[in-house]
């Protein structure tokens, strides 16, 4: 990739600065999280600390202070020759500052110290109360210490601004650097979804059809998913968020997977419902093709200027007329929707932004209206339609079917891209790779 990763987080940085140009700014790395007895969860860096850092360690600090000479400061784990041999090499406060475009580095034990000394001559502090614990008794304690020293001539801490609504609008425009990343999580997904329908069949468990995905992420480069992979066979399908994956696949039901895997921190999001002997029912097919339409209006409403909102009003309508087809409601698709009379068949969003976070950072409204689409901003197209146990209503012939057709859209200067439009979604091309192995 034709760019200097460490140049692009240092831009970051001074964009940030640039916009929040008094006082100084603390973002906190991630922690390492026990699981059970001497046992971490695997590490994942926080979303905003790489996005401003690339550096992929726990228990660290960022200090931005546009007005001084060292702007950018950083507190870090020292380097540990023991420490080394058990988990392996730290960057360590010497390594520090050149490997990450950093003006000066501290050990993390320092931060109690070093911290109100870098602070002293500022009155506003950008930092997100509730973020990190111990920085926010630090804060607090900092708060009052000024206090005092106020009596003799010190500088009151008079303000701590949140500085995610800044962040956030920047990571919602994604650079072309950062496109391209989701781009290849996603072409790494492609992979394991064409091999997940390959292997379909009924007898065989979610969790097989699960393993068999998620081994060609990681053999493409994925080091970890985005987030846990849903493998939802059956009824299951109408539970959104169901990630249990232990079930056996049935003849003549469907399967719902809903996965990403993870690129160089940035993640893809997709989902594809199959049959699981490879021939949709008739009743499915109707159902499938109806979502299918649904999704295809979302995305030709896609281009800059548009209301975020339009995209699901755009999906939302199809559903609602073919719900009506479906003999599930019967009233004009106004009055429906109005009414929202649909929520028992979709209660979820059709959209959501996407990239280093599956559920990216980014407002959805700009005071009371929904955010106009920008040239850069990714994000995810999804409707569904699920006949489970809250649509009580249902025909019987469509009880228990839930789908729901996933894609990755990117807004271009024209209109947009479909980021991932080569995973395949048709009936007829579905139908032809499933249980083809």
């Amino acid at each position: 990739m034709a760019y200097n990763k460490k140049q692009q987080f240092k831009s970051r940085r001074t964009s940030l600065m640039s916009q929040i140009s008094d006082g100084a700014i603390i973002i906190g790395a991630s922690h390492n999280s026990p699981r059970n007895n001497d046992v971490d969860y695997e590490f994942r860096q926080n979303s905003t600390f790489w996005y401003l850092t690339g550096f992929d360690e726990p228990d660290a600090v960022l200090v931005l202070r546009p007005h001084h000479k060292d702007q950018c400061v950083i507190f870090v784990n020292p380097y540990d020759p023991q420490f080394e041999i058990w988990v392996g090499a730290r960057l360590g406060v010497d390594a520090a500052p050149e490997n990450l475009e950093i003006d000066a580095a501290y050990p993390i034990s320092e931060l109690d110290d070093q911290l109100p000394r870098l602070l002293e001559d500022i009155e506003t502090v950008h930092y997100s109360i509730g973020s990190d614990s111990k920085l926010d008794d630090l804060m607090m304690n900092l708060v009052q210490k000024r206090r005092g020293l106020s009596q003799r001539g010190g500088v009151h801490l008079l303000r701590i601004e949140d500085p995610k609504p800044a962040i956030d609008r920047m990571r919602l425009v994604k650079s072309e650097a950062e496109v391209e990343l989701v781009q290849a999580a996603i072409d790494v997904t492609r992979v394991g979804f064409e091999n997940a329908m390959r292997v379909t069949k009924p007898g065989t468990f979610e969790y097989q059809v699960q393993a068999e995905m998620e081994s060609h992420f990681r053999k493409l480069g994925s080091v970890r998913n985005g987030y846990p992979s849903i493998v939802a066979s059956g009824t299951n399908s109408c539970i959104l968020h169901y990630i249990n994956n232990r079930e056996q696949l049935k003849d003549g039901s469907l399967l719902l997977i809903d996965a990403g895997a993870e690129y160089d921190y940035y993640t893809a999001d997709i989902t594809r419902t199959w049959p699981v002997n490879g021939n949709f029912t008739p009743a499915q097919k109707e159902v499938y093709e109806i979502v299918l339409a649904s999704q295809s209006a979302g995305i030709n409403a896609i281009s800059p200027g548009i209301e975020f909102n339009e995209v699901h009003i755009a999906s939302l309508r199809v559903l609602v007329q073919g719900l009506i087809d479906l003999g599930a409601l019967e009233g004009s698709i106004d009055g429906l929707i109005e009414s929202r009379a649909y929520l028992p068949y979709y209660m979820h969003g059709t959209s959501h932004w996407l990239g280093l976070d599956v559920h990216d950072a980014g407002p959805y409204r700009d005071e009371d209206r929904s955010i106009s689409l920008e040239q850069g901003m990714v994000f995810t197209v999804e409707p569904g339609l699920y006949f489970g146990n809250q649509a009580t209503e249902s025909p019987e012939h469509l009880k228990g079917i839930g789908i729901r057709i996933e894609d990755n859209v990117v807004v271009t200067t024209e209109g947009h891209s479909v980021l991932s439009g080569t995973i395949l979604s048709s009936v007829s091309d579905i139908e032809e790779l499933v249980g083809s192995v």
